[in-house]
């Protein structure tokens, strides 16, 4: 099967995902290449706004062919960036037919921008589309601002999940969560993120006498990650266990705006800021910790909380993961901004003498390991391609 990945975020700016399921499904014989557009913000680094190429470019990444290209964004200027970028995907997309033929199918991640710019282009060649939706609710509630389901935004990814072949949440939860701006009057199946659980493999750790209860939490320093319900736990937790550490790492986590948080929820001295980490370094403190902590506010499936449970430890967490993260004997879930039961829950699973870490980490390989989700994504496809032809 010929199939044209379309990611909404690309790095320097994450969909990491998008490269995951792209080596997945090339790893059953697809024929597999990505078409890449990212917005660059010169608020965000001026440094890759300036020193990024300029032009269009065929490239490898990770074994997986990407025409690339990088589009600098006017701030403060949505609506034309916006259709800015579709109109160079949609370009891009004649370029690659040009080159490459016509695919089989086209696989957006996320309906902002890429699934409604690959609603477009499946019309213009007559081509099923599918949108996978990685995006929570609360990123919409934070950029449509008070406009909410008025937004300009709305109707147009509304229309891009109506006419999609397929959307494909990350979970199921996903389709409620999105439902007040979207509806759900449309044709879904939920498929799981990928989990690379070769190297997120389980590993048994050491025995904690004689050393520290080490906690982790891995996410941006933003406010749906709940860093500020951690922290408060944190300090109360550490009332009764004063020798246990907490670890935290990702963009922002080393920034001013996090210290002066830690100050104001705790100021515990045991808190150490890693700031922003490679993939293998969040697998060497994932290792090196005993549970991962992590008081998010919303969640469309939470992938370091099953890396974590792949490594072999439990996570704590709120109720805004979905059911299909809440393993049993590897997640434990406390209500939303709670700080006291959150708290609760971190000194339950430092008392918890029970050790299920190896069934766990075999229950996330067997929802999210690559073969498991490609092969599920591989099925949906051809289900879309089988009904175009029907028609």
């Amino acid at each position: 099967m010929h199939i044209v990945e379309i990611p909404s975020f690309f790095p320097p700016y994450g969909g990491e995902f998008c490269i995951e399921q792209s080596k997945a499904l090339q790893a059953l014989g697809h024929e597999v290449r990505i078409i890449s557009n990212v917005q660059l913000s010169v608020k965000k680094s001026v440094w890759e706004f300036l020193t990024l190429p300029y032009h269009r470019q065929f490239i490898e990444i990770e074994g997986v062919p990407d025409y690339q290209s990088f589009m600098r964004g006017v701030p403060k200027v949505v609506r034309p960036n916006v259709e800015r970028w579709v109109g160079i995907v949609r370009e891009m997309f004649q370029t690659y037919v040009e080159r490459y033929g016509q695919p089989d199918i086209l696989h957006a991640h996320c309906a902002k921008w890429a699934g409604y710019a690959a609603m477009l282009i499946a019309r213009d060649y007559d081509i099923p589309y599918l949108i996978t939706e990685h995006l929570p609710s609360m990123i919409f509630r934070e950029e449509f601002g008070r406009k909410g389901t008025d937004a300009w935004q709305v109707p147009l990814l509304r229309e891009a999940y109506q006419h999609a072949d397929r959307v494909i949440p990350v979970s199921e939860e996903v389709v409620t969560d999105l439902a007040p701006y979207f509806g759900d009057d449309y044709h879904w199946t939920a498929v799981s993120n990928v989990i690379d659980v070769d190297f997120f493999a389980y590993r048994k750790r050491p025995p904690r006498m004689g050393r520290p209860f080490r906690f982790c939490c891995i996410g941006n320093y933003i406010h749906r990650k709940g860093y500020d319900v951690l922290f408060q736990a944190f300090r109360m937790l550490a009332e009764n266990h004063p020798e246990t550490e907490l670890h935290i790492a990702g963009t922002g986590t080393d920034g001013q705006a996090c210290r002066q948080a830690i100050r104001t929820h705790g100021g515990h001295t045991r808190i150490v800021a890693h700031g922003r980490i490679d993939r293998e370094s969040v697998r060497a403190l994932l290792y090196d910790c005993d549970v991962l902590a992590l008081a998010t506010r919303d969640e469309t499936q939470g992938l370091v909380l099953l890396e974590a449970m792949s490594t072999g430890i439990p996570v704590v967490t709120t109720e805004a993961v979905p059911q299909c993260v809440r393993i049993a004997g590897g997640c434990w879930v406390a209500p939303i901004d709670d700080a006291h039961a959150f708290c609760a829950l971190m000194n339950q699973v430092i008392e918890d003498q029970g050790d299920q870490s190896e069934a766990v980490s075999k229950r996330v390989g067997e929802m999210a390991a690559p073969p498991v989700v490609a092969t599920r994504l591989t099925q949906v496809f051809q289900e879309c391609i089988a009904a175009r032809q029907r028609v």
